[in-house]
């Protein structure tokens, strides 16, 4: 029966091996990369929505072309009109939800900070400038390939205090007596972390402007670098993702290091998403060609950003509303923009909860155990207490299940004695060996695989925790024990080594989480051991040590919140294997 035995075992973990892959949070199973899309003829505009701003040219009637010597020809780069006096000071907008730098260079946004959100001791600044010249929704004549536009831009007054406007003529190079005028307007919505921004390009003349370049009028830039700080893109801590929604379902858009890739068909949004934040892009009835690339440039620590580059104009005025959400990826704000009647601007059906992560397996328990700690929050307000009681409502739920497995292994651990006689006077023949353990097996009623069957059906529980200590966004910041664990989000350190990398692993701090991690988990496993196959068994030591250890390195760089959890779940069990064995030696004496 021992070759049963350690095969039972060696399936357990192979069982909890391949949930954990399966699991992955931060790998989680998309459909299969985005192939660029062909070219597909231009569709017809559709109709705005309820509080969409339509999208059709609306100026001022253009005057009459006047007798001109030539036309402007397509290709030419395009100069700023000679202008003197604009200031190039910042210029600066707040609401209750965000504040915002714009860099009257080319009318971008240098910075912006979540004012609700905190990074350390400051606002989260979801678009950073970094130690170079790029900006936010910089404007670039052309395609994606094409550089900025970083002229100044004069701020023109708004009667609302909500909106801030700038503007620039430019001229296509070689006629500069037919320059058009660029209007960036910028609208923003208190309570809203739905930004607009609208691009109006207007001719002096009743002509279509000829921005064409590559087939492309212009482009908006998403990024590069976005918020909050990290310390790298590890994939588990923090990440870069690219996705798209196109009404049916969510792709991800696939990049190898310092690659892009363009999608030309019609989107609902698409997105640059971080683990907890994400800038959305929504665009209006234009058919924009996308450009997803995570190629850095240099003063940057990442370069992830989009572009969207408008098809040439087919029109002397063109203006064109794009919106982008910027924010945490939250339900309940991501949720206000599928009911009109719940935001501010008239949005609905965009579906922008499609950007939170995924729950392949158990979403819905982890979604019951979220709203059971939310509950628990209510009354004490410290989330590593509340992940403490939910872990001891977790173990009183499961009980029965683990007291039936506890029960099963100290019947083994009382069998002992006659199992290791069985051994020594068997010990040339195992197969007698084994069917004498069988008859004994059989004699007393133990089934020494009777625990694997109720620890399997924990499993469900352990990957639903695993999911929502890992993403939950409202341990984000948390504190739990000040000075230690300042961040249930991330990794706690008690030790910072500077300078200095282990190497090979990569680590620069020291943290005691994982060390009491292993302490308990070896624990836990000394008590559970099954005496049946032998305190010799070289393989099942590898199981008892060699399993605590391997986590140690998985789980180093772990959120805190993960191993609070695990650790106080393991010290529930040792306690709970410590009581039942005594019971039941205390039975046997009796």
């Amino acid at each position: 029966m021992e070759k049963n035995t350690l095969l039972a075992v060696i399936l357990s973990v192979i069982v909890i091996s391949i949930g954990f892959m399966v699991q992955n949070m931060l790998y989680p199973p998309e459909p299969a990369p985005v192939a660029p899309a062909a070219e597909r003829p231009r569709e017809e505009p559709r109709p705005a929505e309820a509080g969409e701003l339509a999208e059709q040219p609306a100026p001022p009637a253009p005057r009459e072309p006047e007798q001109l010597s030539e036309l402007p020809r397509i290709g030419n780069p395009v100069r700023a009109l000679a202008r003197e006096g604009i200031s190039s000071a910042p210029v600066e907008y707040r609401n209750d939800l965000m504040r915002v730098t714009f860099d009257p260079r080319g009318a971008r946004i240098q910075s912006l900070e979540l004012l609700n959100h905190m990074d350390g001791d400051r606002p989260v600044e979801i678009i950073k400038r970094g130690e170079t010249d790029r900006a936010a929704f910089e404007l670039h004549f052309g395609n994606d390939q094409a550089p900025p536009v970083t002229d100044l831009f004069e701020r023109i007054p708004s009667d609302d205090r909500n909106t801030v406007v700038f503007s620039r003529e430019f001229f296509i190079e070689g006629t500069p007596s037919q320059p058009f005028e660029v209007r960036r307007t910028f609208r923003f919505h208190p309570g809203e972390h739905v930004v607009e921004v609208v691009t109006e390009i207007i001719n002096s003349v009743n002509r279509v402007i000829p921005l064409d370049y590559a087939g492309k009028a212009y482009t908006i830039s998403v990024g590069p670098q976005i918020g909050p700080s990290y310390a790298e893109l590890d994939g588990r801590n923090e990440y870069r993702r690219f996705f798209y929604y196109d009404g049916n379902r969510r792709r991800e858009v696939r990049l190898r290091n310092e690659d892009r890739d363009q999608l030309t068909e019609r989107v609902n949004w698409a997105t640059l998403s971080g683990k907890y934040f994400a800038i959305i892009a929504i665009p209006g009835a234009a058919d924009y060609t996308w450009t997803f690339t995570n190629e850095t440039p240099p003063g940057l620590r990442d370069g992830a950003a989009m572009y969207l580059s408008r098809p040439v104009m087919r029109s002397a005025a063109n203006r064109d509303v794009l919106r982008f959400y910027i924010g945490p990826k939250v339900t309940g704000f991501l949720d206000r923009y599928d009911r009109a009647e719940n935001n501010a601007l008239g949005l609905r059906n965009l579906d922008l909860g499609q950007v939170e992560e995924r729950r392949f397996l158990f979403g819905w328990l982890e979604n019951i155990l979220k709203f059971a700690m939310q509950i628990i929050y209510r009354f004490v307000p410290n989330y590593g207490f509340a992940i403490i009681i939910l872990t001891v409502l977790v173990k009183i739920l499961l009980f029965p299940l683990t007291h039936k497995s506890f029960e099963s292994t100290s019947k083994m651990q009382l069998l002992n004695p006659k199992i290791q006689e069985l051994r020594e006077k068997h010990k040339d023949n195992p197969q007698k060996m084994n069917q004498a353990m069988q008859e004994l097996y059989k004699k007393e009623g133990v089934n020494p695989l009777g625990g694997c069957l109720p620890m399997g059906l924990q499993f469900p529980f352990f990957i639903a925790m695993f999911g929502l200590f890992n993403n939950h966004f409202d341990l984000r910041g948390a504190t739990f024990i000040p000075g230690w664990i300042t961040d249930l989000s991330a990794p706690e350190s008690i030790l910072n080594f500077g300078n200095f990398t282990v190497p090979f692993l990569g680590w620069n701090d020291l943290r005691l989480l994982p060390i009491l991690f292993v302490a308990s988990q070896l624990l836990s496993s000394k008590l559970m051991q099954n005496p049946a196959a032998g305190t010799s068994n070289s393989q099942m030591k590898m199981m008892q040590y060699g399993m605590p250890v391997m986590f140690f390195f998985i789980l180093y760089n772990m959120p805190s919140g993960l191993l609070v959890y695990w650790i106080f779940s393991n010290m529930l069990t040792v306690g709970q294997q410590f009581y039942s064995t005594q019971r039941r030696k205390h039975q046997v004496t009796e």
